[in-house]
């Protein structure tokens, strides 16, 4: 079942050449408590040695020398260690054989013992001679993926590699159909390239059943779902048709209660101006745990996107992020914006596009510089990314010149200034 390693070779061996006609039988190994044999304590051993201890084996290392990462796992009581060279009858009564010295001879002999006693056993200096190969092994979620190309052991750990990225990222799907428990989760998307969701966000979202998404949401991964997942649209268009929040928390009760798995994609990260918490409290109302997933927040990603630092060295010691949703004198408003304009350092301002004018104003009037450097980014980290640059003093006539929409992420400060696009 095992893959020939890097060094091995291939020699002749004319009492193996009917089994080459049939491929390895894989199978998956069981040694929790059963003796194994490694012989040898050189690189082999030690890249072999942690997946055997994680099998839950009884490991007895044979070798007069191990590495500094063996000789550890031998003094944590992991492995027990005979220091010496191998003898026969070293091999009896183990389960698995695990030969790696540098010895020909040793190795030989231990693959002869290892034949007559039926153990099987891996020969990392001769494939041909051994009985068991190796697999190129990765592990996600639960999932072993072992591989076999034959004698390709680098082709193995490509398409493991690929099998494996694919299952924690979630573009390769493989949904639980046995013991599958439902479950809630509110996903932060991102800032809105698809590439920037979590990996554990797009896990979650190829095991969904239903998929609650924002408008500004990583739309291009809605196309990928299964045709059998409902994708229910919270668009909360600005001045336009919306899906009132109520209506959005009644959705993940009735769909979670209905025994579904339902994620809840949302634009940036769930509780930076999501409305997350809101949601997370009407599940725990009704009885109804959620897993919440961090999602990257417009508010660094898109100026980063942009070229701008939201700190900077000898510029910038902090950033503070705010929502411009309401003008200054609103009096629903909870921004300290006087307090802001004394600060001295970057000031990033969400959902504030329309307000921009009124904002501007209000930072002059405590004392903001009039000549302050300001950018909009308009649909940061897509394909339609643009940067406008302005002033405090003159930013509300570039947005109206510039035909500047929301979603745009509004920079304030000397770091504008910095970064390849100036």
């Amino acid at each position: 079942m095992a893959e020939p390693d890097e060094q091995a070779t291939s020699p002749a061996h004319p009492q193996h050449d009917a089994r080459e006609e049939h491929p390895a039988y894989p199978v998956g190994l069981r040694l929790a408590g059963r003796r194994v044999v490694v012989l040898g304590g050189g690189q082999v051993a030690q890249r072999r040695l942690p997946a055997l201890i994680a099998a839950g084996a009884d490991i007895t290392l044979i070798s007069p020398s191990a590495t500094p990462s063996v000789e550890a796992m031998a003094e944590t009581g992991e492995i027990t260690w005979t220091r010496r060279r191998y003898r026969e009858g070293d091999i009896a009564d183990a389960w698995y054989a695990l030969v790696a010295t540098s010895d020909p001879v040793a190795n030989e002999t231990a693959s002869a013992e290892a034949e007559r006693t039926k153990t099987w056993c891996v020969r990392s200096d001769d494939a041909e001679a051994a009985t068991a190969w190796t697999p190129a092994t990765g592990r996600s979620e639960g999932v072993t993926v072992a591989v076999l190309t034959g004698r390709d052991p680098r082709r193995s750990a490509a398409v493991r590699d690929a099998i494996v990225e694919g299952l924690r990222d979630g573009s390769l799907a493989a949904p639980h159909s046995r013991d599958r428990r439902p479950f809630v989760a509110l996903v932060g998307g991102g800032p809105g390239d698809p590439d920037l969701i979590t990996v554990r966000g797009r896990r979650l979202l190829a095991e969904a059943d239903v998929v609650i998404a924002d408008r500004l949401g990583p739309r291009d991964l809605l196309d990928e779902l299964p045709p059998h997942v409902e994708v229910i649209d919270a668009a909360k268009i600005p001045y336009g048709r919306f899906m009132a929040q109520e209506a959005i928390n009644n959705a993940l009760v009735e769909h979670a209660k209905a025994g579904r798995s339902v994620v809840r994609l949302k634009g940036g990260d769930p509780f930076v101006f999501g409305r997350g918490m809101e949601e997370a409290q009407a599940l725990a109302e009704a009885g109804i745990a959620c897993t919440v997933v961090p999602g990257i927040s417009s508010s660094i990603s898109v100026p980063g996107a942009a070229g701008i630092p939201v700190t900077h060295r000898g510029v910038a010691h902090e950033f503070t992020v705010v929502s411009g949703h309401v003008a200054p004198d609103d009096p629903r408003s909870l921004v300290d914006w006087k307090s802001l304009a004394k600060l001295t350092g970057t000031l990033v301002i969400l959902m504030g596009v329309d307000k921009i004018g009124a904002i501007a104003e209000a930072l002059i009037a405590h004392g903001k510089a009039p000549d302050t450097p300001l950018a909009l980014v308009q649909e940061g980290t897509t394909a339609a990314q643009r940067r406008v640059d302005a002033t405090l003093a003159t930013v509300a006539e570039t947005v109206r010149a510039q035909d500047v929409r929301p979603p745009a992420v509004i920079v304030v400060g000397d770091v504008v200034a910095e970064g390849p696009h100036k």
